[in-house]
């Protein structure tokens, strides 16, 4: 028996999937104008949603504020404060929607949550709390990681440059 070769005027053309996003368009949770990249080159991907990128930055906020209140240490507490204060402040002022003032351009926030990352991996060894508060620390350096991670492929937009 031979193989069916399909007649070409068989063929019945099914329907293509509309396409999730194009470049530059507003998607569900993430609004406004792209940024411009940072460095010419970040973010590696866009696959995290700009609204979502703002409430970890909150939740970061969060988490630094609840160490402040574990730690006995008064090096770790400092650190706490500082971070949670950074992270807290910044998103409070940043051109994003759920900010409260659109002061800061969304690239500066960008640059920020990487320095804002380095920072949390850096200061339980700089401070050297690292051996009198292991979960703080822990939790600084994880919150640290993660926002670096997260920044490389967060959908950074502009709230005041929306369309």
């Amino acid at each position: 028996m031979e193989p069916h070769t399909p007649n070409p005027q068989e063929r019945v053309a099914l329907p293509r999937p509309p396409r999730l996003e194009r470049r530059g368009e507003d998607r569900t949770l993430s609004h406004g104008a792209l940024s411009e990249p940072l460095l010419g080159s970040l973010p590696l991907a866009r696959w995290i949603p700009m609204d979502v990128h703002s409430v970890m930055d909150y939740g970061n906020g969060g988490l630094a504020a609840a160490s402040v209140l574990l730690a006995r240490d008064p090096r770790a507490k400092a650190a706490s404060l500082f971070l949670a204060a950074s992270v807290t402040g910044l998103s409070l002022v940043t051109d994003y929607r759920l900010s409260l003032a659109k002061l800061v351009p969304i690239e500066v926030h960008e640059a920020g949550d990487h320095l804002w990352g380095v920072s949390a991996i850096a200061l339980p060894f700089v401070l050297g709390y690292w051996k009198t508060e292991p979960k703080v620390a822990l939790t600084h350096v994880l919150a640290g990681v993660g926002t670096i991670l997260a920044s490389l492929v967060t959908d950074y937009r502009s709230w005041k440059r929306r369309r």
